[in-house]
Formats: C-alpha cells, sequence, structure tokens
C-alpha cells in the first residue's frame, strides 16, 4: 500500500531490521492499546465536527476494537515498519470502508507523542504503587525496631547509638520523597500532546480540552510545540528514578555491611540466602548485591538518556521520542525489579539485637554525651568538655577498661591536664556510667528527628500519614484513567 507521494521505495532491509522492525515490536507490545484509544478519541472528534455520523465511526471502531499485537505486524512494503500505518491498514482492509474524512488533518507526532506519554504515565504510576508498598514495609519494619540500640557509623567506624528503627525511618523518608517527587513530575506530566498537528497546530478545530479528558488527561498541552517537542517528561522521570535508585544503593550498601560475618547484626531468610560452592560454611546474601547492580543499571540509563536530549533541536524530532520511550522502559524494568527484592528483604529481615548490643557495650560510644554533662552539669566550656571526654576514652582503651566501667579518678586526672578541677567521688561516676550506658545513650538524644524512640515512633506515624495521602493522591489519577478507557 502507497502511503505517501513523496517516497516510491520502501525501507531498506538494513534499515528495517536495525531500526523500524524492532520500534515496531517495541510499540505493538507496549503502545498499541494506546493508540486504538486516540483513534477512537479522533473518532469521537470526527463525530462532533459532523465529518461523519455516529454509525460510520462506530463501525470503524469495531475494527479498531479487533486490533492486537498479533493482527499487525512490520511490513516495510505494505506500511513502511510503522505502526501508525499499520493500523491504517488494518482499518481500511476491514468490512467498512474508511469514511472520506477520517484521518483529515491528523499527523502522526501528536499522535505518537501522545501514545509515548500515556505509556509513561502508566509506567510511572506502576513504580509508584510498587514505592507505596516498599514503603510500608520499611515503616513496618522500623516500627519493630525503634528500641533496639545498635551503632551507628560514619566512615565505617562506631560514632554513635541509634536503632534499626531510627536507619529505616530514614529509608521510609527518602521513599515518601521519592513518591512526592514523582507525584509532582507525573502532575507535570499530565497534559495531553493530542491536537498538536506535526509542530504548528492543526487547521481544523479540534476540542483539545474535551479530547484530554477522554483520554484520562489533566489538561491539554497549551503550547503546540513543547506538546510535541519536549522530552522534559522523559527526562524528569528518569531522574526521579535514578535519584531514588542512588539512596536505594546505599542503604542496600548498610545492610551488606550489617548483614557481614564481621558485624553479624542483620539476617534474612534461607530463601533469600545463598551459599558459596567452595565454601560450605558460608551463608551470603547475594539478594543485596543484585539490588544495587540493578539500582546502578537505573541511575545509567537516566544518564544515557539525558545525553540522548543534548544538543538535540528543540523543533520536533519524532525519531529522538521513540528512543526514548524504549530507554526508559528498560529504566522502569530495571527500577521495578531493584524494588521487588529490595522489598522482599525488608519483609524477610531481622536483626539480631545480641550482637548490636554488645557491639555498643564494647565501644565507647557515650563520649559526646559525656562532652555536654560536663558542660552542663561541671561548668567545664564546651570545646575544654570535649579534650577531656576524647582524653578519657583513649585512656581507657589504653587501659583496657571496658565503657561500663566507669574510673572517676581517670577523669579528673583527664581534666586536671586542661586545668579544670572536678569533685571526685559518687556523682563523676554516676556521670560516667550514664553517659556510657547503651538504653540512656539512645534516649539521650531528644531532638525531634532524632534516634530517641519516642522521637522515631513520632516520625514513622507522620510518615504513615503522609503515605496514606500520596496513596489517595495516586489512586484518583489512577481512577482518572480508569475513566478514560
Amino acid at each position: 500500500m502507497k502511503v505517501t507521494g513523496r517516497i516510491d521505495g520502501v525501507p531498506s532491509e538494513v534499515w528495517h531490521e536495525e531500526v523500524l522492525a524492532p520500534q515496531f515490536a517495541y510499540e505493538a507490545e507496549h503502545l498499541l492499546g494506546h493508540y486504538v484509544a486516540i483513534e477512537k478519541v479522533l473518532l469521537l472528534e470526527y463525530v462532533r465536527m459532523d465529518l461523519v455520523d455516529a454509525d460510520g465511526a462506530a463501525a470503524l471502531a469495531a475494527r479498531l476494537d479487533a486490533l492486537s499485537p498479533d493482527a499487525v505486524r512490520a511490513d516495510p512494503a505494505q506500511n513502511m515498519s510503522d505502526i501508525s500505518f499499520a493500523v491504517e491498514r488494518h482499518v481500511q482492509d476491514g468490512p467498512v470502508a474508511p469514511f472520506p474524512a477520517w484521518h483529515v488533518d491528523r499527523s502522526r507526532n501528536d499522535l505518537q507523542a501522545c501514545a509515548q506519554l500515556m505509556a509513561a504515565r502508566e509506567s510511572l504510576a506502576a513504580v509508584a504503587d510498587d514505592l507505596l508498598a516498599f514503603a510500608r514495609t520499611v515503616v513496618a519494619l522500623a516500627g519493630r525496631y525503634t528500641d533496639t540500640p545498635m551503632p551507628g557509623y560514619t566512615h565505617g567506624q562506631a560514632a554513635q547509638i541509634v536503632s534499626p528503627g531510627f536507619h529505616l525511618a530514614a529509608l521510609a523518608a527518602e521513599t515518601v520523597a521519592a513518591l512526592r517527587r514523582m507525584l509532582r513530575t507525573y502532575d507535570e506530566c499530565d497534559a495531553c500532546p493530542l491536537g498538536s498537528g506535526t509542530m504548528a497546530g492543526q487547521e481544523l478545530p479540534w476540542d483539545r480540552d474535551r479530547m484530554a479528558g477522554l483520554l484520562g488527561f489533566a489538561r491539554a498541552q497549551p503550547h503546540a510545540l513543547v506538546a510535541v517537542a519536549s522530552r522534559s517528561w522523559a527526562t524528569s522521570i528518569a531522574a526521579d528514578l535514578a535519584q531514588h535508585a542512588v539512596a536505594l544503593s546505599r542503604f542496600t550498601t548498610d545492610l551488606m555491611d550489617w548483614g557481614g560475618s564481621d558485624r553479624g547484626f542483620l539476617d534474612l531468610p534461607d530463601e533469600l540466602a545463598g551459599i558459596s560452592a567452595a565454601m560450605p560454611q558460608k551463608r551470603n546474601f547475594p539478594v543485596l548485591e543484585r539490588i544495587r547492580g540493578r539500582c546502578a543499571q537505573v541511575a545509567g540509563r537516566a544518564a544515557d538518556i539525558v545525553a540522548g536530549q543534548r544538543n538535540t533541536p528543540y523543533s520536533n524530532t519524532v525519531e529522538v521520542s521513540k528512543e526514548v520511550g524504549g530507554q526508559l522502559r528498560v529504566q522502569v524494568d530495571a527500577m521495578r525489579s531493584a524494588l521487588r527484592l529490595a522489598h522482599a528483604v525488608i519483609a524477610g529481615a531481622s536483626f539480631r539485637t545480641d550482637r548490636m548490643r554488645t557491639a555498643c557495650a564494647d565501644d565507647h560510644l557515650g563520649g559526646f554525651t559525656l562532652a555536654n554533662r560536663l558542660t552542663l552539669t561541671c561548668g567545664v566550656p564546651w570545646r575544654t568538655a570535649q579534650i577531656i571526654a576524647g582524653r578519657y576514652v583513649k585512656t581507657s582503651v589504653e587501659r583496657g577498661l571496658r565503657p561500663g566501667e566507669p574510673d572517676a579518678a581517670l577523669l579528673c586526672a583527664a581534666a586536671a591536664e586542661s586545668g579544670h578541677v572536678l569533685d571526685g567521688g559518687e556523682d563523676l561516676g554516676a556521670l560516667l556510667a550514664e553517659a556510657f550506658d547503651v538504653d540512656l545513650g539512645l534516649r539521650a538524644k531528644q531532638s525531634a528527628g532524632s534516634a530517641h524512640p519516642q522521637r522515631v515512633r513520632e516520625l514513622l506515624a507522620e510518615q504513615s500519614e503522609e503515605l496514606d495521602a500520596l496513596d489517595a493522591a495516586w489512586a484518583d489519577n489512577a481512577a482518572r484513567r480508569r475513566r478514560s478507557a
């Protein structure tokens, strides 16, 4: 079938095999349903503009309903290996000939841009559903371990007493923030390109607001060139996914550290563990490495998508849109895979509270608290109090004193080196005992957002409420898409 008077030949074999056929297969699998919906909306507009009656439009709509990935194929001679032409040929070969004005004033550019954007919205919403479920599981696990002391690490060394609940609440916070960003991105992308034509608008009085509503969009894209040429929807989605993938990868690195034999804080069920063929004594968690690998794919794909747009003319380039859609699909699949694995890990994770407590008790993690107490209780200037506390810890370690073995005389000697005289006796012993007490150390922090168990519980409650609100907002978007379908 000849589809243009400009080109007499058919696509070459290499052009067909390397570009057109793969693109056709991708669009048939992922975009065909959107193309059908768009074609039906165009039919409704033709009816509204009195270019066809309702019966004539219904006959073509019935033929469109027969479309499936199996019903169309890339054919250089018949449809130039283009899915838009394939849809057109499918309708023309049906039992009812199209009315003369069918596809008048229609451009493939806005049609393809619209289908790509509809698919992108669905992909973003699918990731959001995964994130919502993941965040709720993280919050649930965090709630079980708000009172459980564990060492918090900076630069790979134990620094302060925290809890698994506190650390996991940070992961939940990052996930909630990702959902907020993605919701804003969805709202920005929820502008329908249909009716923008090739790049400068169309000649018939298309009701673009009506078409946008019928396709489940919040509004029509106001500017015709932006509608068909902009790829900010793709780069924004890619950036959102990459940003959360980076955060998830960093948390996964923490889990790998906690689950290693040196610490042994984290345990996972056997179905998520692995063994070494040569070292039967080992019990590995390769699932964590896989999560990081998929997160790397997500971040890398975002860079590819952005690089593909750099130096591309803003005037509409349809082929760039096609490339972007496929890359975004790969990125979304990698993100969803990472989240599925991470969800399984969080759902099955448990913490070795005994080992974490022992690690806290074996290290002088109350040095900061001791410095505070020296200032607030004994009147020692803050910087000097830091020096005294550091000197006390250093000497205690050298003498083999455990944190739970307070030495008031040693503290007095450390203060004397800095020119301060502390009262000896039981009060200093009690001050030292409280400063290095594991449970008191977890509760020493009082500020909002701190590791204090009550503060963590308050934070988790706030996160649960926000997740409910975000869930409702994403559900509203899904309902609008369902109504349009």
